[in-house]
């Protein structure tokens, strides 16, 4: 089963129900991918039109990428569902099963890798998205904007899933260094997104001259 094969509302459904998964990572992960689409809509208005030549070239590589992000960041909705599976199995270990607790942090820290990869995707798509909200047509604005806002809420959103498994990891440090790692990735996130929406915002509430 792909759950990107669904229909919106029949993907909303399973979110909404008691099952596991989709999760949050998987909403992440569908999210950060709508953010990025956002971002080859710009460059789709931007291409072919004489005012944007000077930046052509430049609009049509990042459209590009942000198209092989978005891609990725789909079928990491599923990547993260498989994910949570050894972890799901773990906890169901009765209690006094020899070798559950090494099973969990195991399972716990292989839990952690495709939300902190939904993380570095959408980063970079954010990254691309600054591009296209300066260089893409104006007539497309609030759509980087709204490409941005996405994408940001994605990366926070993907964190919050590496977060809840660290907190369980024994192995202190390599805990440690997973959350300073996402925390970078959303510390420079957040100084992207505020520089992006920011600078939309501005230029949408000027007034017409």
């Amino acid at each position: 089963m792909d759950y990107t094969k669904e229909s919106c509302r029949e993907f909303a459904r399973r979110l909404a129900s008691a099952d596991p998964t989709p999760g949050g990572g998987g909403a992440a992960a569908a999210a950060a991918a709508l953010g990025a689409a956002l971002g080859e809509m710009v460059a789709a208005l931007t291409v072919g039109k004489k005012r944007y030549a000077a930046v052509e070239e430049e609009i049509k590589t990042a459209a590009a990428e942000l198209d092989r992000l978005r891609e990725e960041l789909l079928d990491m909705v599923m990547e993260d569902a498989r994910g949570f599976i050894p972890l799901s199995r773990a906890y169901r270990l009765p209690k006094d099963e020899p070798g559950r607790e090494d099973k969990l942090e195991e399972a716990a820290l292989s839990a952690c890798a495709a939300p902190k990869k939904i993380m570095e995707l959408g980063c970079r798509a954010l990254e691309l998205t600054a591009v296209m909200a300066e260089k893409g047509s104006v007539m497309a604005q609030s759509d980087a904007g709204c490409a941005a806002a996405l994408i940001k809420a994605a990366v926070d959103s993907a964190a919050l899933n590496v977060y809840i498994n660290t907190k369980s990891l024994r192995d202190r440090e390599q805990a440690d260094r997973l959350n300073r790692s996402c925390l970078e990735m959303q510390n420079g996130s957040d100084e992207l997104r505020r520089e992006i929406y920011g600078k939309v915002r501005a230029s949408l509430l000027e007034p017409e001259k």
